[in-house]
């Protein structure tokens, strides 16, 4: 007989309409842990004002930041919003540890522990089916992940609209790898990656430790992949010619080359080992090459991208719940 086999009782059995009392229970046993996450939620809060406030009491003498006097030839901005941007560059980051670690605590204090103990028996003993018992845990600490992170993604992209226009500026991109995955509903699909993960997870392993390190490596797995070949999640624009028509400030550069009569692209990468420069040049013009062209994804490609990434997260998280409740069926029957 499996260890999750849902012990016998005199109890008449009623299936609950709803997931109101097994939410009461567990919002009650882990109430510490909610405080903890209500304090991380205000920190974080805290940050971006206390930025805000500090960005907005330095001393500058023009609008973009600039200390120096307007229109002169050195531009020099204030120590309040280079650090500001130093430390929003990795905002999205930060948020995406955060979506990553309620999945963990899902894994493990919320599920596994349970599994792992067997005070799972109580609750099921008292008329809760397993469906409800495993719906419960993951639905709560779901729903309070979209509330909180959409609250800090608020937060986090009016902290970045106060530098915006800033000259020079090259840490605070929208395409940045700190600050993308914290800026949209990415995030939010993450976070609901997370939680399922982590439901999976525990109800495959069982045990605390290990369910939580396999759902670390798993969400970690996912996050990094998405780094890479977020690029790809949508079509890059090609721009033909040399020059600031080429590539715009908002611009995404992804790489570039230069084009052949008959329209086959030619990179640079390939022919940059030759020497120097004058040696790449000649091993483009040897190969054919008549026009510079540069692939790029503009600002406007930001919602599209966040979008994709969004539908594949929620698409992952989906067949992760699936394969939760089949496995918890086929251990409890």
């Amino acid at each position: 007989m499996s260890t999750l086999t849902r012990p016998k009782t005199d109890t008449v059995a009623t299936t609950p309409g709803t997931l109101r009392g097994p939410a009461r229970v567990l919002l009650r046993v882990h109430r510490k842990a909610l405080w903890v996450a209500g304090g991380l939620l205000v920190i974080g809060i805290g940050i971006v004002v206390a930025l805000r406030i500090w960005m907005a009491a330095a001393k500058e003498l023009c609008a973009d930041g600039d200390m120096t006097p307007c229109g002169g030839p050195v531009y020099q901005p204030s120590y309040a919003r280079t650090s500001t941007e130093l430390y929003l560059s990795d905002g999205g980051t930060v948020l995406l540890l955060l979506a990553g670690l309620i999945g963990v605590f899902v894994a493990g204090p919320l599920i596994a522990r349970e599994l792992e103990s067997g005070t799972f028996r109580l609750a099921w003993a008292q008329s809760v089916s397993p469906a409800h018992w495993l719906a419960a845990r993951l639905a709560v600490p779901a729903a309070l992940a979209v509330v909180g992170l959409t609250v800090l993604i608020a937060v986090y992209r009016w902290g970045l609209w106060a530098l915006r226009g800033y000259p020079y500026s090259h840490l605070t991109t929208w395409y940045g790898s700190g600050i993308f995955p914290g800026t949209g509903p990415a995030l939010l699909g993450f976070a609901l990656l997370a939680v399922a993960v982590g439901g999976l997870c525990a109800v495959l392993v069982r045990r605390t430790l290990l369910s939580m390190s396999l759902t670390g490596l798993v969400l970690g797995t996912v996050a990094l992949g998405l780094h890479k070949r977020r690029y790809e999640l949508w079509p890059h624009i090609l721009r033909q010619g040399r020059g600031p028509q080429a590539v715009s400030p908002g611009d995404w550069h992804l790489d570039y080359g230069m084009l052949t009569a008959s329209g086959h692209k030619l990179y640079w990468r390939d022919c940059l080992d030759t020497g120097t420069v004058e040696d790449a040049r000649a091993c483009m013009r040897a190969r054919g090459a008549v026009t510079n062209f540069t692939e790029v994804h503009p600002a406007s490609h930001y919602w599209p991208l966040q979008l994709v990434e969004t539908g594949i997260l929620l698409a992952l998280a989906a067949l992760a719940v699936f394969a939760a409740f089949r496995v918890l069926r086929r251990l409890h029957g």
